[in-house]
């Protein structure tokens, strides 16, 4: 078997960035140190790769995104947002879908960190603080508090949440509730239970993870609607809000005259095929492009916010 990188990092007892390092004779290493990495490289037969011996401290023009689910549409849509903006700037990029497993999220974080990437925008959250506050290259997050020091991008969460209270209680909607994914109140995306429970304080706010298979989400949300019997629902998710209205549908129910439904994300996949859907737009295009402008400046050591909210907009729909 070939000798990986990583192997080389667990015989020699160091990271896998000092010995990418070691290989790019990249900062401030102790002999003892070098050493060890290369009799490691000795021992186990390693050749660096072809970008590793290419670079010799010279930028990779390469940028990391770690998202937890690359088959969901909306982080579908917003990585090629992002791959576009980055080509148009110079930098390719590695797409690493993390599957919500911290120690897939953990592999990814080193691989990137040892190919001496330029930067990395990440939407994962699996890690703890210190995972991320190790890595050099510098980091913008997307919707995520990843550490203290890395900036947030997102749009409006809260003015969302509180956007869907305030159009459901114009509507005349009398038994409303609020569907949520797993994202706890420390999120970003947190703040859109904030915002509906700003407007509805009493509204029942029931938890479906976003984990669940979508015939696991169907059976919970079928027992939700049963048992709650709502005329008003925000879903903090499109792809959830479907599921909530297809399962009412069979159920019997009209839009908008026995129930309304508003999603959250609003992309062109559901303006697309799914336009009946009200929803609650982010703007992917300008997330992105917020995104790489944030990154290419931390990369270029200047000086940048840590917080930056984007505006969301109302999709009426006809679920409305």
């Amino acid at each position: 078997m070939v000798a990986k990188l990583t192997d080389v990092a667990e015989l020699a007892g160091v990271s896998p960035t000092t010995v990418s390092r070691v290989i790019n004779k990249k900062g401030y290493l102790s002999t003892k140190t070098i050493q060890k990495v290369e009799e490691a490289m000795k021992t186990l037969g390693y050749k660096p790769n072809n970008l590793a011996r290419s670079l010799q401290g010279k930028s990779a023009k390469l940028i990391g995104l770690i998202f937890p689910n690359i088959s969901n549409v909306f982080y579908a849509e917003l990585i090629e947002y992002l791959e576009i903006e980055l080509f148009q700037r110079g930098y390719k990029v590695i797409i690493c879908n993390s599957q919500r497993d911290p120690q897939k999220e953990k592999d990814y974080l080193e691989m990137l960190a040892a190919n001496q990437v330029d930067g990395i925008i990440s939407s994962s959250h699996n890690l703890g603080i210190d995972d991320y506050e190790k890595v050099e290259a510098p980091i913008v997050a997307f919707d995520r508090n990843l550490a203290p020091n890395v900036p947030v991008v997102s749009s409006d969460n809260l003015e969302g949440g509180k956007m869907a209270a305030n159009f459901l209680k114009r509507a005349g909607r009398k038994n409303i509730i609020m569907i949520t994914g797993n994202d706890n109140s420390n999120s970003p995306t947190g703040l859109r239970h904030q915002g509906f429970q700003q407007i509805l304080p009493d509204a029942p706010v029931i938890n479906v993870p976003s984990d669940y298979s979508p015939i696991r989400k169907q059976m919970e949300i079928k027992t939700i609607l049963t048992r709650y019997q709502p005329d008003g629902i925000f879903v903090s998710d499109d792809l959830t809000a479907i599921l909530a209205r297809d399962i009412a549908q069979d159920l019997g129910l009209s839009f908008p005259k026995d129930l309304t439904i508003i999603g959250y994300d609003g992309t062109t996949f559901i303006e697309t095929y799914h336009p009946h859907l009200a929803t609650i737009k982010q703007p992917l295009k300008e997330i992105a492009r917020l995104c790489v402008d944030v990154l290419i400046k931390r990369i270029e050591h200047k000086e940048t916010d840590l917080e930056y909210i984007l505006p969301i907009t109302l999709i009426p729909g006809k679920t409305l």
